[in-house]
């Protein structure tokens, strides 16, 4: 096991050097650029420079004066050191917008997905167990719609219902007008009540697609010859679904779940906009349009390095559900 983390580690490394270059080529191949917009604006003020001049300056402030391979080099080796630089658009360093950003997406995905599984695997169980009857109907009309619901129409048929209609939740915004006057207890009330729609919109949207996938696979399962054999020596139902055939359903789960990890620090970019929550998928998509290299380049080095992550996490995990799967 040990060998293989490190090997696995070694090759990500790897692939992640790959993978950054690329990012950073296309970030300099962006058709915006920030340094374009701020020489511009400086350029239309009375007795200025030139927009030619601007550029050459801020170019060289922001070291664009140089070479792709050379200015990659140069970012790679801060970003060893963790210096990221400052961000363009939002003027604070980009570890500390990150950071005001990320765990707001964080939270909202993280409990998104833990209701996600709790709700969805059960109901994918339910469904095989009662193959062709009306509770696996049921159940597959609500997954499928679920899964074909767009999320700006969802989300906003909640807000209508919900923030319009019956006036429980606002519309958007992570705190309310009276955020400041509140207790400790009462900001983090009144920040969760801002959360509420957010999280059930995410919910919605994704457990059509696991409950799918955990029915069709626990369907394979129940269909195979041990299963039968379980059956034929007496063993109780329950025991016969839940010890033996849902242990091995665990496996492509495994896969599915795992490569969910970085979803978790990703954002949910629709999400976030309509109900107007300043999570780091919002703030990544500006900062993109925007042509804010130094973040986008944050950004998505950061997702590469979580994806990789997941992968090898869904490879051991293998060996932790089924004992028949060895790394070696």
């Amino acid at each position: 096991m040990r060998k293989f983390i490190i090997k696995r580690l070694l090759i990500s490394a790897v692939i992640l050097v790959i993978v950054s270059f690329l990012i950073y080529v296309l970030m300099r191949c962006l058709p915006t650029s920030y340094l374009e917009d701020v020489a511009r604006q400086k350029s239309m003020q009375p007795g200025s420079k030139s927009f030619e001049e601007w550029m050459a300056q801020l170019s060289a402030t922001y070291g664009m004066d140089k070479g792709i391979l050379q200015g990659f080099l140069s970012w790679a080796g801060r970003a060893l050191r963790g210096d990221f630089g400052d961000s363009w658009k939002w003027t604070v360093p980009v570890i500390e917008k990150f950071k005001d950003s990320v765990w707001i997406s964080f939270v909202m995905g993280g409990i998104a997905f833990i209701l996600e599984i709790l709700i969805a695997i059960p109901l994918g169980i339910i469904a095989a167990t009662k193959q062709y009857s009306k509770t696996d109907y049921t159940i597959t009309v609500v997954a499928l719609a679920c899964f074909s619901l767009p999320t700006f129409f969802f989300a906003s048929l909640m807000k209508l219902v919900f923030s319009v209609k019956l006036g429980w939740f606002d519309l958007g915004g992570l705190v309310g007008r009276n955020y400041h006057r509140l207790s400790a207890a009462g900001q983090f009330m009144d920040k969760a009540n801002h959360l509420v729609l957010p999280i059930i919109t995410l919910v919605v949207i994704s457990i059509g697609s696991l409950m799918r996938y955990t029915r069709t696979n626990m369907l394979e399962v129940l269909n195979a010859d041990y299963i039968r054999t379980a059956r034929a020596k007496g063993l109780a139902e329950s025991k016969v679904i839940y010890k033996h055939a849902f242990r091995n359903t665990l496996i492509p789960l495994v896969t599915m779940l795992g490569s969910s990890l970085p979803g978790l620090f990703a954002g949910a970019l629709i999400t976030e906009t309509l109900y107007s929550i300043p999570g780091i998928g919002y703030v990544s998509f500006q900062s993109m349009i925007s042509g804010d290299i130094p973040f986008s380049m944050f950004y998505l080095v950061f997702m590469s390095v979580l994806t990789l992550l997941g992968n090898l996490i869904s490879d051991i995990l293998y060996a932790v559900v089924d004992p028949r799967v060895r790394i070696s």
